[in-house]
């Protein structure tokens, strides 16, 4: 494979084994966790309920048990978006283009054990999508006003990363316009600081330095502070953890540095008063725990996943993000094998043709950006030539 094609798979399938391997611990606590599975999750577990179908009325999921969870359902959605289009996206390409998908096209959806639409999968915060752009005709570029501050739009962002290799702030601010459609304030934000993270992570010879550096240069209020707040306090940290103690004392210093900036507040399912409202000085939790826990893992993808995985609350999200970046930074060979057979295998996706199919419309908008830049480089000689104005 081309260094795009591997990092481009690599990233698609980085994220997809981390959502499936989170999904079975969302919305719990660390404690809660270990005293179900009898211990640290380290792989593909069952679901949390034996009666899943109906534990939960409000969200009669099958996770667990290697299925992908939204996150991946819509990030392939917009893989397909990238691959019908060949070129750029902004919030107009989402109301044409994305929410068609997510209404007219039924697919196999893992955690439902049956096909249906994505509609239907998707939660009420990614369901204001279709209300708001196929019912209320809402401007694109404002649709995401008025819906729950969350990290649905980040969740699915990895794309926009891939189709702007090595430009994070390219990156950034592709993800801010197409996902207006869908979040605002630091939801929205969120989804473009991950964007950049995996333009940078994907760029030959890049480090997990230059991941930290991408976000914070492009980052803003409360999500740049809490970005910050995990890079400085996960400093200090000697080494990636050796055993399970390290590992519950790196997730409890990771949780205690976000949760000023959380809006969730220390209840998952039980939010605090102003829970995902706008905010200029908060930030979702999930970047910057992942972030935290990429930089304790030093970017190894399966100690971060799994801290990930064993850090409950939205699990799945934040294993997305940094399976996503850890995947980007190491290529297609550091996503291990058996985790991903049995993924794809449970939720009946190859996920690997995902990622390929990804490669293939990121190296022809990557080949189109070329001949632009060339052609603004001659426009900029022409005005302003290399020798200065005379």
């Amino acid at each position: 494979m081309s260094w795009l094609e591997d990092r481009t798979v690599a990233v698609i399938t980085g994220a997809a084994v981390g959502d499936a391997l989170g999904g079975a611990t969302e919305g719990w606590t660390p404690a809660a966790i270990e005293e179900r599975h009898g211990g640290r999750v380290r792989g593909i577990v069952g679901p949390w309920y034996p009666n899943w179908q109906d534990a939960r009325p409000i969200a009669p999921y099958h996770k667990g048990d290697g299925h992908i969870t939204d996150d991946t359902l819509m990030t392939r959605a917009l893989v397909e978006v990238y691959a019908k289009r060949r070129e750029h996206l902004d919030a107009y390409a989402m109301a044409e283009d994305l929410v068609p998908l997510m209404i007219g096209e039924p697919r196999w959806i893992p955690e439902l054990e049956s096909t249906a639409l994505l509609l239907q999968r998707v939660f009420l915060a990614e369901k204001w999508l279709v209300a708001r752009l196929h019912y209320g005709h809402v401007d694109p570029r404002e649709a995401g006003v008025g819906n729950v501050v969350n990290c649905g739009a980040a969740m699915y962002a990895a794309p926009v990363g891939l189709v702007n290799a090595g430009d994070p702030r390219g990156a950034y601010a592709e993800a801010i316009d197409l996902t207006g459609a869908h979040q605002s304030s630091y939801g929205r934000e969120a989804a473009g600081v991950f964007a950049a993270m995996v333009a940078a992570s994907v760029a030959p010879g890049a480090t997990l330095d230059d991941v930290v550096a991408a976000a914070l240069d492009v980052a803003h209020d409360g999500t740049a502070a809490a970005l910050r707040a995990v890079v400085e306090a996960v400093a200090d940290w000697p080494a990636a953890p050796q055993n399970d103690e390290e590992e519950r004392r790196l997730a409890r210093l990771v949780r205690e540095v976000v949760a000023p900036y959380d809006s969730v507040g220390p209840e998952y399912r039980q939010m605090s008063m102003d829970a995902r409202r706008p905010s200029r000085t908060k930030s979702i939790e999930e970047l910057p725990a992942a972030l935290g826990l990429l930089l304790g893992h030093r970017g190894d993808y399966r100690g971060a996943v799994l801290a990930a995985v064993n850090y409950g609350r939205d699990a799945d999200s934040i294993a997305v993000m940094a399976g996503a970046v850890a995947a980007g930074l190491g290529g297609s060979g550091v996503v291990p094998a058996e985790w991903l057979d049995e993924v794809e295998a449970a939720s009946k996706m190859d996920v690997r043709e995902t990622g390929r199919l990804m490669a293939s419309a990121a190296a022809d908008i990557l080949s189109a950006d070329r001949e632009l830049a060339l052609g603004r480089l001659k426009a900029i000689d022409a005005v302003a030539p290399a020798g200065g104005l005379a």
